[in-house]
Parts: C-alpha cells; sequence; structure tokens
C-alpha cells in the first residue's frame, strides 16, 4: 500500500476529496469482509486461550498469539490510513521493553497489548467493519436501482423488487433514480464518515507518536550534553593523576641533575637518563589518552581494524567477530567503538575474566550497527554516575541508540548496543 505523502505544516489533509471519498468507499467494502475475518480470528483465540489456560494450562501460546494479532491488525489498519489519506504518520512500532530476560519478555507482552495507539487502531477497525457492510448494502441498493431504473427495457408489464418492496414497471425507473441517489448520497456519507473517524481515532496516534520523538529528542540531547562533562572529567582526571604528575616528577629531576651536572657528573646522568625514561612513560600516556578520545585508525582502515588494535593491546584474549561490509556512519562507528573499548578497560580492571568475546554486525541495509561486548568473569557490574558503562550509555543513547548491561552477580556479564546509523 503505497502512502501519499505528508502534508505541508498547517495543512491537514483533506478526507473529503472525491478520489479519498472514492478510496475510502472501496476500501471499506473490502473490510467488510477482510475485519470479520480478523475478529473472528481474534475471538477464537481469545476464547480457546482462556480455556486451554484454565483446564489444560496449554492456553497462554493462543493468548500470546492474540497479543501480535492484535498489534500486526493495528499495524496494517494504520498502515491503510496513512496510505489513503495521508496524516504523515510514521509506522506504528511495537513496544519493547527494557528489562531482559523472561520477566522482560512478559513485560514486553503487557506493554504491547496495553499500548493506546493499538487499540485505538482496533476499534477504528472494527468500525470500519461495521460502515464495510453498511457499503456492501448500499451498493446493492445502487445496483438495484440502476437495474430497476431500465426495468421498461427487459421486464415490460411486470413487477420490479427494489430491497424487498415490489414496484409496477411504470413506477419503476422513478423508484430506481430514487434508490440509486439515496443510495449514492449515503455511500458519501459514509465515506465522509470513516475520513471523520480516522482523524478521531487514527491521527492522535502521530500526535503521541511526535510526543514521544520530542521527549526522546530531550533525552538525546541531555545524554549527549552528560556525555561531553563524563568524557571530560574522565580526561581531567587521566591528565590530573597520570601525565601531570609525571611531568612535574621530570621537571624536578632535571632541576636536581642541573644543579649536580658539575660536582657530581655522573649523578647528573643518571637523573637526566630518568628524567628522559619519564618522558617516553608521559608521551606514552598521551597517546593512550588520545587514542581513548579517539583512535586516528578508526578514520584511516575502519571499524574492524581499529578494534583489532584494541584486542591486540588487551590484557585478557579477546575473540573478535567483526562483520561489515561496508563503513557505515562515522558517528555510530565512534560510538560503538568506545562502547567496546571501554567495556575491554573494565573488564581487565574489575571482572576478572579470562576471556572476552566481541561481536558487531551491520543490519539491516547498514542502518543498525549492533554489538555485544561478553566476558566470563565475575558479574556484578552496574551504572555507576561518571563511570565508564554510564559513560557509554550517554554516549550510545545520545545518537539515538540503546544500551543493556546483564551481569549477574558471578557473572558473566554482557553488555549489548544498538546505534542507528545516519543514511
Amino acid at each position: 500500500m503505497t502512502s501519499q505523502a505528508a502534508p505541508l505544516a498547517g495543512s491537514p489533509p483533506r478526507t473529503s476529496t472525491p478520489l479519498a471519498l472514492l478510496g475510502a468507499i472501496a476500501h471499506l467494502a473490502f473490510l467488510g469482509f477482510y475485519g470479520v475475518a480478523v475478529f473472528v480470528l481474534l475471538g477464537s483465540l481469545l476464547t480457546f486461550g482462556v480455556i486451554g489456560l484454565v483446564f489444560l494450562g496449554a492456553g497462554a501460546l493462543l493468548l500470546l498469539a492474540m497479543v501480535y494479532v492484535l498489534y500486526v491488525a493495528a499495524f496494517l489498519e494504520t498502515a491503510r490510513v496513512e496510505g489513503l489519506y495521508g496524516f504523515g504518520m510514521p509506522m506504528l512500532r511495537a513496544r519493547r521493553s527494557p528489562k531482559r530476560g523472561f520477566g522482560g519478555f512478559l513485560h514486553t507482552i503487557w506493554l504491547q497489548f496495553v499500548d493506546g495507539a493499538t487499540w485505538r487502531a482496533v476499534a477504528h477497525l472494527a468500525i470500519a467493519t461495521v460502515l464495510g457492510w453498511i457499503v456492501i448494502g448500499l451498493v446493492g441498493l445502487m445496483v438495484s436501482g440502476v437495474a430497476a431504473a431500465f426495468a421498461p427495457l427487459y421486464a415490460p408489464g411486470g413487477t420490479v423488487e427494489i430491497w424487498d418492496l415490489r414496484f409496477e414497471v411504470t413506477w419503476a425507473p422513478i423508484a430506481g433514480i430514487v434508490a440509486a441517489v439515496i443510495a449514492l448520497a449515503a455511500l458519501v456519507g459514509v465515506g465522509l464518515l470513516h475520513g471523520v473517524l480516522a482523524r478521531v481515532l487514527i491521527a492522535p496516534i502521530r500526535e503521541a507518536q511526535l510526543a514521544a520523538q520530542a521527549r526522546d529528542a530531550v533525552t538525546q540531547r541531555h545524554d549527549a550534553i552528560r556525555a561531553s562533562d563524563v568524557e571530560r572529567s574522565r580526561i581531567e582526571r587521566d591528565l590530573h593523576d597520570g601525565v601531570q604528575p609525571r611531568l612535574v616528577s621530570v621537571g624536578m629531576t632535571l632541576g636536581l641533575a642541573q644543579q649536580k651536572i658539575d660536582a657530581d657528573p655522573e649523578s647528573a646522568k643518571r637523573l637526566v637518563a630518568e628524567a628522559h625514561t619519564s618522558t617516553k612513560a608521559a608521551i606514552t600516556e598521551l597517546r593512550q589518552l588520545a587514542r581513548g578520545i579517539h583512535a586516528s585508525v578508526l578514520d584511516d582502515r575502519g571499524l574492524d581494524a581499529a578494534l583489532s588494535a584494541v584486542a591486540s593491546r588487551s590484557h585478557i584474549p579477546v575473540h573478535l567477530d567483526v562483520r561489515m561490509p561496508e563503513r557505515v556512519d562515522r558517528d555510530a562507528e565512534a560510538a560503538v567503538y568506545f562502547a567496546i573499548a571501554e567495556s575491554l578497560t573494565n573488564a581487565a580492571k574489575h571482572s576478572r575474566a579470562t576471556a572476552c568475546r566481541v561481536t558487531l554486525r551491520a543490519r539491516p541495509d547498514n542502518a543498525l550497527l549492533w554489538a555485544r561486548v561478553e566476558d566470563d568473569g565475575v558479574g556484578g557490574a552496574r551504572v555507576v554516575a561518571g563511570g565508564g558503562i554510564d559513560g557509554i550509555q550517554n554516549r550510545i543513547t545520545a545518537l539515538g541508540g540503546t544500551a543493556r548491561l546483564d551481569s549477574p552477580v558471578g557473572g558473566p556479564t554482557s553488555l549489548e548496543v544498538s546505534v542507528p546509523c545516519a543514511s
């Protein structure tokens, strides 16, 4: 079903144009049969599901199927109305729980069952089904009226029946024309009513979706600001705790060497050598710090090569499984690289793991970048404000992605991130 272009802002879609009315009448005639089939299926799943749940305990699968049939019916109904009127709505999306495990699965089912947008679309389908049978009856009346109008040509001297009413052939043309006009006017009225109901029941779904998108935009902005604050704090901490004291030590060592260069040249040489070693260590720390901000190899050779470099430097053996047909959005690559690098660093510091596995996929059509980092450590990882995992979540959600941590006490620990890629 092809959607029409979204209307311009400030100009609501017109549901009373001749083309829209004709389309609505055709849709309703189809829904008269399709809607009955959908609700018979839903009723059967509900009935046998409840019976099976009470007597056999096996009706849960039927009730689960009913929830998803509800969603599919609502999705198709929303798509149908959008294709007919072009309200500019994004497609209906299935609800998902942020929780994990079986409890998260049950929560997802519940969220989908109580979703207001789904029930609005199903209610619209129910009303449209009733209107569909009215349309079928009116079309039958109009056809009977047109046939009666020409009755003198094929039934001279007899009677003509229009909806259980019999007319003499001499009066049949008048009765037929009146019946056809009434049926046509009623069809137009039903088509207009369908458009009004679509505005009342379906169009608010778009408003709710836009409101949700606005909330997501505010959340992403907040997470982006927080991610930058966390990153700045990490850089300041690394400079203050690592590089700065080492450079101060280099300065003091060179000062002592300067004082002893005349009186004790050998001690001065040892001090200069010590300062030289400390300087090289400071340079190494600065390189690591810069690499933590952004890896140059990521721009030069891509995410696969950058992750291979991170894995080779890890103190824990890392199994890397990367499948990316081609390069994707730079920001998405940087966010996933940061998440994986930080996860491996945390695993090396805290998990007591003996092995890590990193899986990376681009799916589908490179529209989404998905990664999973799993270690066999002791578990118990949690999100701490300003910590590494907090920084990962902030950076991922700032791009509209999701990050899920699963780390029961005793292990294993896994982190999954999904980041949409700009087209």
